[in-house]
């Protein structure tokens, strides 16, 4: 692991600090029996049955994980 040689002063720090963004979560928004839903791209869905228990992980159409 990398250690400083010497002390880095906090002007230094609060400028590398300062430097640092996030960027916001990138939604898909999908229409299904006139609801809309939104999701992550390539991530796995929860699949539901009527009464809302989840069922399984459904990714690109296929069952991918039992619950």
């Amino acid at each position: 692991m990398a250690v400083p040689k010497r002390k880095m002063s906090r002007s230094n720090t609060r400028h590398r600090r300062s430097q640092w963004k996030t960027t916001a979560t990138t939604l898909t928004a999908t229409v299904a029996d006139g609801r809309t839903t939104h999701s992550r791209p390539h991530h796995a869905a929860v699949v539901t049955d009527a009464a809302g228990t989840p069922l399984y992980l459904e990714y690109k159409g296929r069952k991918v994980k039992d619950l």
